[in-house]
């Protein structure tokens, strides 16, 4: 997509009250707000019976078209939901891609997107009993992040240790769950162990460099597309770096470690650079795909599985919340819990306001980002 997708600025509208509307593809469950489909924000100029003030949201109204910021009014909490005072939300990816309509989840329309926040519980519904009123939270809603208020099922909060800023939480939910989840859960990473992170100076790269080299103490070859981002990585704690963008992946891997490999590789590029990835790991190494940022889906090439016992593997980490819950929450655990000893150090590359979304996006479509790119609600 263009990126004169995304005009500079915001619109700022009110707008009528409009019953809820459920996609023909999404079951009746989305009108609860559960997990993998989030309940629909109201738009509206109208607060409902005994409702609070009105608050600002970002609003995707129409696919491929820059966000407006429109006020909204409140709407009761259900008997297991939360009402979250928004501090800070991530920007990732995936939301730009939601908004686009090439998400592998199609909200119906209008929608607000943000997947994660940080923020302190408002209100809590008559059946919630893991949060109360003023717990610090982070959340992993899905959607309707990008708003000042945020209502969402109590199973997607966790609260947040005394010794974690807000700012510095926003960034646990995606980023480090990620990095948790592909490092640990899947590719069973050891100490001692060499791991390959593509995109390494993106927020889920420099998670990965983190928890790599602090937590399982392992070393990391950080490979990303400028010698400023490669440079980054390595303050972030890389052993090595490789600008990919100047000649081959595997060659210039392969004069890092040799012809034996490296045994994890965190992939969040695909294309070639993925191939070049594949191609470096060691006899029975394991590569995890994450993301395809360069905008190529790659076809493996099952003979060089075969051949060096290679095991190549997925992390859809948001699907785990529906699928393996105890996973996903373990995911959220260690990761509030390495921030709170002091271990990680995750890692805000730029804040904007909400009124800036559309820059915001504009940033990250740009490949300007590094590190994690937060809103601000305060």
């Amino acid at each position: 997509m263009a990126a004169t997708f995304w005009g500079r600025g915001c619109f700022l509208r009110s707008c009528r009250w409009d019953p809820p509307r459920l996609s023909p593809e999404l079951p009746k469950a989305a009108a609860r707000g559960t997990p993998s489909h989030p309940g629909p924000v109201p738009r509206c100029r109208g607060a409902w019976p005994g409702g609070g003030r009105h608050y600002r949201a970002a609003r995707c109204a129409e696919l491929k078209q820059p966000l407006a910021i429109e006020e909204v009014a409140p709407r009761p909490v259900g008997p297991r939901e939360v009402r979250v005072d928004v501090h800070f939300c991530g920007v990732n990816f995936a939301d730009i891609l939601v908004c686009r309509g090439q998400y592998q989840e199609r909200p119906q329309l209008p929608f607000t997107p943000g997947m994660e926040f940080s923020g302190t519980v408002l209100e809590t519904g008559t059946d919630v009993s893991t949060v109360k009123k003023g717990d610090r939270v982070i959340g992993v809603s899905g959607l309707n992040g990008m708003a000042e208020e945020c209502i969402t099922d109590q199973k997607t909060l966790w609260k947040i240790p005394e010794k974690v800023p807000l700012r510095e939480a926003a960034v646990l939910p995606v980023s480090y769950g990620t990095a948790i989840m592909a490092l640990e859960h899947r590719a069973r990473t050891q100490p001692g162990e060499t791991v390959l992170v593509t995109a390494a100076a993106g927020a889920t790269g420099l998670a990965v460099i983190d928890v790599a080299t602090n937590i399982l103490q392992a070393k990391v070859i950080a490979a990303a597309g400028s010698d400023d981002k490669c440079q980054l990585a390595m303050q972030r704690g890389a052993q090595s770096s490789v600008n990919y963008s100047q000649g081959s992946l595997k060659e210039a891997v392969k004069k890092l470690v040799g012809s034996g490999g490296v045994n994890v590789v965190i992939d969040t590029v695909g294309g070639d650079i993925f191939l070049d990835a594949l191609s470096s790991l060691a006899w029975e190494g394991r590569i995890v795909v994450v993301g395809f940022a360069g905008g190529t889906i790659a076809s493996v090439p099952a003979n060089l599985l075969l051949l060096k016992n290679i095991s190549a593997m997925g992390v859809y980490w948001g699907r785990y919340q529906d699928r393996n819950f105890p996973v996903f929450s373990r995911s959220l655990s260690s990761a509030l819990q390495y921030c709170q000893e002091g271990r990680t150090q995750p890692y805000v590359g730029k804040v904007f306001k909400l009124e800036e979304v559309n820059d915001a996006f504009l940033h990250v479509i740009q490949r300007k980002s590094t590190g994690k790119v937060l809103i601000s609600l305060k």
